[in-house]
């Protein structure tokens, strides 16, 4: 259930105190790429906020957490599993993950610290990439338990009730966000047109319904928290890259316009800053950026592996 950037060939989906300091097929189109003044000098972001993101630092992926000016990077998960694509409650205090740690891909969840960490799926198919809804109550994820193809599922979140939501005969893609109404899930899938293959991102209701596509060529799209723009990774123009859209499928920017692979966006809270994993330093790292591209700084710098952010709500 791999497809994007940075993500490796078997699924891979200190704490306390940085805690406490702190959607028809239609035929792709090539967007514009923004005109963002790069600053001189670019100041990381300040708040009390966190950024969770994947590491391979210590040998194998594992959860990380982070100031979101990089500072106090700490392991949570210290497992010899696999463990991958942290994703926040909304109230900061647990993060769902993706692990291999019972053999297989399946979601788990654990406190915001690493501890108490609990298998949410059971189930022998690949399961991955974990999005809460913004009450809480539920998460949506992507599954192969279907023919084997991946399909988009939602559960409440304690693992009861999983339910498919999008039809398996045309595979969906990792990844998902929702809205941050909690009407709507924004997610990418693939459709073919005229004997290629593409990945269109997609919007519905969350019971399956009113499925509509603002833009095609996507994966990972997230919604910013005012709910006007999808944030998404596309190759559109040849490699992977970071695009901005309304909702309404207007305004489609290449905020990255980078040679380098970008991609796996993750707004922040206030909607100012978006996160990010590239390649452009020769290895994958964990970069910020507004939301028109400016001030792109690189938060991680570790010579390892850093992917998947994923910015705390609070």
């Amino acid at each position: 259930m791999n497809k994007g950037l940075f993500v490796p060939a078997t699924v891979l989906m200190a704490i306390s105190t940085a805690c406490s300091a702190a959607s028809s097929a239609v035929t792709p189109t090539v967007a514009p790429t923004a005109a963002a003044s790069q600053s001189a000098a670019p100041t990381a972001p300040l708040g009390s906020s966190l950024i969770a993101f994947t590491s391979d630092r210590d040998g194998n992926a594992e959860i990380y957490v982070m100031r979101v000016d990089g500072s106090v990077q700490a392991n949570i998960t210290r497992n010899p599993a696999s463990d991958d694509n942290p994703s926040w409650s909304p109230d900061g205090k647990r993060i769902a993950f993706t692990s291999d740690r019972s053999g297989n891909p399946e979601i788990w969840v654990m406190n915001a610290d690493g501890s108490n960490p609990t298998n949410l799926t059971h189930n022998p198919a690949d399961d991955g990439y974990a999005a809460w809804s913004p009450d809480g109550k539920r998460i949506v994820f992507d599954s192969r338990r279907d023919h084997g193809k991946d399909a988009l599922y939602i559960m409440n979140a304690d693992g009861s009730q999983p339910t498919r939501l999008t039809d398996a005969s045309e595979a969906s893609n990792p990844g998902s966000g929702w809205s941050p109404d909690g009407n709507r899930i924004a997610f990418t899938a693939n459709t073919t047109q005229g004997g290629e293959t593409w990945s269109l991102l997609y919007s519905m209701n969350i019971d399956g319904s009113d499925l509509t596509s603002p833009t095609g060529y996507a994966y990972f799209p997230a919604w910013s928290p005012d709910g006007h723009r999808i944030a998404f990774q596309s190759n559109a123009k040849g490699n992977d890259e970071i695009f901005v859209i309304n909702v309404d499928g207007s305004r489609q920017l290449d905020v990255t316009g980078s040679p380098a692979a970008d991609g796996y966006p993750s707004w922040s809270p206030d909607g100012q800053w978006i996160a990010f994993s590239t390649n452009r330093d020769g290895n994958g790292e964990i970069y910020v950026m507004n939301p028109d591209g400016a001030n792109t700084i690189n938060i991680t710098n570790n010579p390892a592996n850093d992917t998947s952010p994923a910015w705390s709500p609070k």
